[in-house]
């Protein structure tokens, strides 16, 4: 299969699935950056964009459900910001406590910040209101 045959495989909406998506539950995918390192844009945005994939491959192969949902609805994506690396910390704890998945992006350190530091955290996809538990107090990039 060609790299553009499998893109559109995984990004095809599907109107075959278990879960019934005309309800209103929302799914999303929330990106949360840690403003603590003080990356510029163009960094934000490849690390952004490293969670996004990392989340929907995982998504693909542990949650096809959730991962199709999301895939129909547009695949809505939220970018928030967290004040320090403490904090991003304790947020991946309560989302695992409250069984999302999560991804982690740490940076090698070739370019503007320290090698192993925590960039973005990837909560989701899944339904706005399980995720909204652990990021509802969080500002918009």
């Amino acid at each position: 299969m060609s790299l553009k045959s499998w893109i559109h495989a995984l990004t095809a909406p599907n109107k075959i699935s278990k879960l019934d998506f005309k309800t209103s539950k929302e799914i999303k995918l929330v990106l949360l950056v840690n403003h603590e390192l003080k990356m510029g844009k163009g960094k934000i945005a490849a690390q952004v964009g490293h969670a996004s994939v990392k989340a929907a491959l995982n998504a693909s192969a542990r949650h096809p459900d959730l991962m199709q949902g999301w895939l129909n609805n547009g695949q809505p994506k939220v970018v928030l910001k967290v004040q320090k690396t403490a904090e991003l910390e304790q947020i991946i704890e309560l989302a695992k406590e409250n069984n999302l998945q999560i991804n982690t992006i740490r940076d090698a350190g070739k370019t503007q910040i320290p090698p192993n530091s925590l960039t973005v955290v990837a909560i989701g996809p899944d339904f706005s209101e399980k995720i909204n538990v652990v990021s509802k107090d969080l500002k918009l990039l």
